[in-house]
C-alpha cells in the first residue's frame, strides 16, 4: 500500500496517473495491476482522439503560423471530430 500512496502524491502533483511498475525479480500485486488497466483504458481512448486528430497535418507536424490562431484551428479541428463523431 506504500507504493499506492506515494504513487498517489505522484499524481496530484503531475496532474495524471502514474502506472505502479514491481521492484526487481517479484511480480506485481493483483490490486495494482488492476490499478495499471485502468488507467491504460482511460489512456487508450485519449491517444486514439489524439491519432485521428493528426489526420488534420496542422496538428501531426510543427505548427509554424501565428500563434493566436492555434486556438481559434484547433478548436474548429475539434469541432469537425466531435461532429464525425455524432454522425456515428
Amino acid at each position: 500500500m506504500l507504493l499506492l500512496l506515494s504513487n498517489f502524491r505522484r499524481e496530484l502533483v503531475l496532474g495524471k496517473p502514474v502506472k505502479l511498475k514491481a521492484k526487481r525479480h517479484c511480480k506485481l500485486d493483483p490490486e495494482l495491476k488492476i490499478y495499471n488497466q485502468e488507467i491504460n483504458k482511460r489512456r487508450i481512448g485519449i491517444e486514439h482522439v489524439f491519432g485521428s486528430l493528426k489526420t488534420f497535418k496542422i496538428l501531426a507536424e510543427r505548427y509554424r503560423n501565428r500563434g493566436k490562431r492555434l486556438g481559434l484551428r484547433f478548436n474548429l479541428i475539434a469541432g469537425i471530430y466531435n461532429l464525425e463523431l455524432s454522425k456515428k
